[in-house]
């Protein structure tokens, strides 16, 4: 028996294949936009200056200065660039730093978001926001963050390198993750969870073995895609809590963190979450422990495996635990003081996932 649930589709419009960035322009006018800024980070400039030049008098400019966790001092400037250039809208063009500062000027502006990714980070799916001052990173949810549409191009991901490619798309499963044992998942979004941790687990080895592989990288998009709307239509727990307190306390690097602390985080969830860990176990090819599936990934993907490797002291540990028991986010096991400093212990020094 099915036990009742609410499932709320959100009002998303996707553009998915190769090739698609030639319906981008058409996809600006549909939305009834003249001048639209193109966001990207510095990294990704190239790519940015490539879309403004396919969307033509259409752009208003290129800001390349996108940065991780969203700093509140970046996301302001770019709210006032965004208004001196009589900016209508926005394209992000790249990953979750590019995503979230649409966001911030969706937020402040109401101006629609239209997104490109580049990586497979999945926070082009979802109404969440985040924005990082003195040392503390803030989210929450808004409708008005939600980009209007997606479009979804493999053939701007084949620079991607493979340890970005990796921990991208590990950062994703980490989304599927969570969805699975959310206190308000449903069915729908667990089918979603499950197919996206599948097609994320079967396209990385494919992709890191071969950037240039098309197919391999539009199935990780794929795959991003559903674990980004996972997200999208749950809850937050445990994992990323963590990511979030380590990446706006110590400025760690985004999907390097999530790929690192994903498998520690299941291990301490999977005693109290046995449907999680039978869909799963179903993703990643009939494992018997899902966390252990996925440190192996990681590490058959030469993705980071230790948070002592992205620059964590040891010694952080036990801030870092006090921070994120202090306010917990929803999750299936209770959340304690001497859990967390132990699943940070070892994700610190990258042993294998374990339960305390």
């Amino acid at each position: 028996m099915i036990a009742p649930f609410t499932y709320e589709a959100l009002p998303m419009r996707v553009l998915f294949g190769a090739g698609s960035l030639d319906r981008l322009p058409a996809e600006v006018d549909r939305l009834g936009l003249d001048r639209v800024l193109v966001l990207c980070s510095p990294e990704q400039e190239d790519t940015g200056r490539q879309v403004a030049a396919a969307l033509g008098s259409r752009a208003a400019g290129v800001l390349a200065e996108a940065r991780m966790h969203v700093p509140v001092e970046v996301a302001h400037r770019a709210r006032e660039v965004a208004a001196q250039l009589g900016a209508d809208g926005c394209v992000t063009v790249g990953g979750g730093s590019a995503v979230g500062l649409g966001k911030a000027i969706a937020l402040e502006h109401g101006l629609p978001i239209i997104a490109v990714p580049t990586t497979y980070a999945g926070s082009e799916m979802t109404p969440v926001w985040g924005l990082t001052e003195g040392g503390a990173k803030r989210t929450g949810r808004d409708l008005r963050v939600l980009p209007r549409a997606v479009v979804y191009d493999p053939a701007l991901t084949l620079s991607l390198p493979a340890q970005l490619s990796a921990t991208s798309g590990m950062n994703a499963v980490a989304h599927a993750v969570e969805g699975l044992y959310a206190p308000d998942a449903t069915p729908i979004v667990s089918l979603m969870a499950e197919e996206g941790a599948r097609a994320l687990a079967a396209a990385l080895p494919r992709v890191v073995a071969d950037g240039q592989d098309v197919d391999a990288r539009g199935e990780a998009q794929y795959g991003a895609w559903l674990c980004g709307a996972v997200l999208a239509a749950t809850t937050m727990s445990l994992h990323h809590k963590l990511c979030h307190t380590l990446g706006g306390t110590l400025d760690l690097p985004h999907a390097q963190t999530h790929t690192v602390v994903l498998p520690h985080a299941l291990a301490y969830n999977q005693p109290a979450a046995p449907g999680a860990v039978a869909a799963l176990s179903r993703a990643l090819g009939g494992v018997a422990d899902p966390a252990r599936a996925l440190w192996e990934l990681a590490g058959r993907l030469g993705a980071p495996r230790s948070l002592a490797e992205l620059g964590m002291r040891e010694d952080d540990v036990p801030r870092i635990a006090e921070l994120a028991v202090a306010s917990p986010y929803a999750n299936p096991r209770p959340v304690t003081r001497d859990g967390v400093e132990f699943l940070l212990r070892a994700a610190w020094a990258g042993e294998e996932p374990s339960s305390p």
